[in-house]
């Protein structure tokens, strides 16, 4: 795997030198990235959404950060899901619809759709429209029999589908742990959206398990660097597309594990005094202050399904790997 850092692509410390000191400059009408961003830089502690983590140079790190050798989450999954597809199409049934909320690189979605019989349509749903037009273009050409609808929106908020293609189930697929980004009323508050969405059919979700805080810890911080790249890459993005002023070699990645809340935290830390401009506004950073930029929870499989419960599904089959390290249940809406 090569070094992030030594990329042409991902050169964060050219981008830092080629950048210039600027007066800040008249407001104009700002994206909802550049919206969040402002909101997020002017509150105490600040703050950004992970969703933003994913345009075009994120979406690729993120696939290699999947293939890491200290990232277990993605390949425990993928051995899960192909040990356990045919129990899985057992319990989802032929004819079905799948909606892939956060698709990505739909990658775990081809185990699914190997063991299912005669899946009518998959509605793949992501906020990185180009990286998912790739990607659900690279299915079509393998899968020429289903019909493949990419859909790019932010799955968070209410959606609506197009109508159902037959009488098969609609089925969500949730891989990856994303439910643990969420914060506690958050996930609830997806998953009580998810249920109204599937109802009469149900959801496939994958979901990170609690474990030794030395693997979580590695996880998290990989000896290549990857992660580092990904975080930071979000600053790239708000300089790329938000013409904001922040000097990446100036912020470090930060990545630990609070076992109280058995979660992950993520931030970006300001590795000295210093300013960034936002549309007009000077936001001031003091050593040592940060920008948190994701959470990833980790579940007990008693909690995940009592969740479940709460928000309005059935839990019925829970498959795990032979170590608990992760799990991917079937809830039926």
């Amino acid at each position: 795997m090569r070094n992030p850092t030594s990329s042409s692509s991902f050169s964060f410390a050219t981008a830092a030198a080629q950048q210039q000191k600027r007066q800040p400059t008249a407001p104009v009408p700002l994206s909802e990235f550049g919206r969040e961003m402002q909101a997020g830089l002017a509150r105490r502690p600040r703050r950004i959404s992970p969703k933003y983590f994913y345009d075009a140079a994120g979406s690729q790190l993120f696939d290699r950060i999947c293939e890491l050798p200290e990232y277990y989450p993605t390949r425990t999954e993928l051995r899960i899901l192909g040990e356990c597809a045919g129990e899985i199409a057992g319990q989802i049934g032929p004819g079905a619809e799948i909606v892939e909320f956060g698709a990505g690189s739909l990658t775990k979605v081809r185990l699914l759709l190997d063991a299912l019989e005669s899946p009518r349509r998959y509605l793949p749903i992501d906020i990185s429209g180009e990286h998912l037009e790739a990607a659900a273009e690279r299915l079509k050409a393998d899968y020429p029999q289903l019909v493949v609808q990419p859909i790019a929106a932010d799955y968070t908020m209410p959606l609506v589908l197009p109508a159902p293609l037959g009488a098969g189930k609609r089925v969500g697929f949730f891989p990856g742990s994303t439910i643990g980004n969420f914060e506690p009323d958050e996930a609830l508050a997806f998953l009580q959206l998810a249920a109204r969405m599937l109802r009469g059919g149900g959801l496939l979700i994958g979901v990170d398990l609690v474990k030794d805080p030395d693997r979580l810890h590695a996880a998290y911080n990989d000896a290549q660097g990857v992660t580092a790249a990904f975080n930071l890459n979000l600053l790239r993005r708000a300089n790329a597309e938000l013409d904001t002023d922040f000097d990446i070699d100036g912020f470090a990645h930060a990545a630990f594990y609070n076992a109280p809340k058995q979660r992950i935290e993520m931030h970006l830390v300001s590795r000295r005094d210093q300013a960034v401009s936002l549309n007009g506004e000077r936001f001031g950073f003091v050593e040592g202050e940060t920008i948190h930029t994701e959470y990833s929870h980790k579940f007990t499989v008693e909690g995940l399904r009592a969740l479940a419960v709460k928000a309005g599904f059935r839990p019925l089959a829970v498959w795990t790997d032979p170590e608990r390290l992760f799990s991917v249940h079937w809830l039926a809406a």
